[in-house]
């Protein structure tokens, strides 16, 4: 049987061995891919295999991915470019989702940000989400990490996994090593909350707190980055209504202002007497600081300022929560848990769902339900002491 013919593309040659520098033989294919999507000219592949049957594979795989074009030329573009050029890339996000993301690739850009995309293995992936598991690895500011929690590492893989997609966009790639790594979610952090008398407790410490405004309209629901943003332009202590619209939030440890994150978001409350008196008593006591500050005062018509009127940073808020609830005596709860505290109590007082959601601007209803099914533990034995009750009943009337 004749042996046979070698195909154009594919062409022996005698180079030299790089490692005995003995002449070795070599089966080169030289293989039009197409048009190159960057630079718009045509690409011409040229590898070297040790044998013919490699290099024949290869042949009739370069001729497979030009015709689908699929093919993806070697490039030296780095970890560290795509994930920039990714980032860019993004003008509809919000800041906040930017620092999010920022913050997830942050590990991946320390360890790999030099490597060619091309050359990322699923194992550089597995031992970084180890090592940050574990815990111990050093940020670019020289800070160490501690252990990261299973919701972490899969949104740094789900992250890493967006970038990877978006470089196979740009044929920098052929597949995704990321999508293949399924990191356990972890359990949801559960809902804690303010029992009334806890509540009651803390509305009781507010008269002498500076900052008593805020907790109260945080117990009313209010989210953090709410509280930051809201004005007195948007309070109408006449008509009682207080209007939601801009949210000030922490992005990249700095403070920035944007539209809700949703249209729900942005809302019109009303107010009742007890809310309207409270704020009331706060904005007198701006008033009064502006006048004793004169023009030093730097008035942004912020709601949620210290002495000077500047307005708080998102963080200070968290810090000055803690601060006050332990004046309180009262157990430590997040800022965010004294708006969960809300839900909670209007789910329990049979507040109808729907209510709810517009009074703390969930878009959909099902986001509150899925939050606020739970109950109080008090709220569970007082119903395990009324399905005692029904239960003891039927068996007396059985008797």
């Amino acid at each position: 049987m004749s042996r046979q013919q070698l195909p154009p593309q594919i062409t022996k040659v005698t180079v030299a061995d790089r490692q005995s520098g003995k002449s070795v033989v070599r089966y080169q294919v030289r293989a039009d891919a197409g048009i190159d999507p960057e630079t718009g000219k045509r690409h011409q592949v040229r590898r070297r295999f040790r044998t013919e049957q490699e290099a024949r594979k290869a042949l009739a795989r370069f001729l497979a991915e030009a015709e689908s074009g699929s093919f993806v030329p070697r490039k030296d573009v780095t970890v560290e470019q795509v994930c920039g050029d990714w980032l860019d890339s993004l003008h509809w996000a919000r800041p906040t989702t930017l620092a999010g993301y920022r913050y997830n690739l942050a590990p991946l850009r320390e360890r790999h940000g030099g490597l060619p995309v091309q050359k990322l293995t699923r194992k550089h992936l597995d031992d970084m989400v180890s090592a940050l598991k574990q815990g111990g690895t050093e940020t670019a500011q020289g800070r160490r990490r501690r252990p990261w929690a299973a919701r972490s590492l899969k949104r740094t893989i789900e992250t890493t996994s967006m970038v990877l997609d978006y470089a196979i966009e740009r044929k920098l790639l052929s597949h995704n090593v990321a999508r293949a790594i399924k990191p356990k979610a972890g359990r949801k952090r559960k809902v804690v909350t303010y029992t009334p008398a806890e509540v009651s407790k803390v509305l009781a410490s507010l008269e002498k707190d500076r900052d008593g405004h805020l907790w109260f309209l945080a117990l009313c629901g209010l989210r953090r980055s709410e509280l930051g943003g809201l004005r007195w332009s948007g309070v109408d202590l006449e008509r009682k209504t207080l209007v939601v619209h801009i949210g000030r939030a922490s992005a990249g440890g700095k403070a920035v202002e944007d539209d809700p994150k949703t249209e729900a978001s942005e809302r019109t409350l009303p107010m009742d007497v007890e809310m309207v008196e409270v704020l009331r008593r706060a904005r007198r006591r701006q008033l009064a600081d502006r006048l004793q500050l004169g023009e030093k005062y730097r008035d942004g018509d912020y709601v949620a300022c210290n002495e000077n009127g500047t307005p708080y940073h998102p963080d200070t808020l968290t810090h000055r929560w803690a601060k006050a609830v332990k004046r309180a005596g009262v157990r430590h709860i997040r800022l965010h848990d004294a708006r969960h505290t809300c839900g909670t109590t209007m789910h329990l007082r049979k507040v109808p769902l729907a209510v709810i959601a517009a009074w703390l601007g969930h878009a959909d209803a099902s986001v509150t339900a899925r939050i606020y099914t739970h109950s109080q533990d008090e709220a569970l034995r007082e119903a395990a002491v009324t399905l005692g009750e029904v239960v003891s009943s039927r068996v007396i009337d059985a008797g």
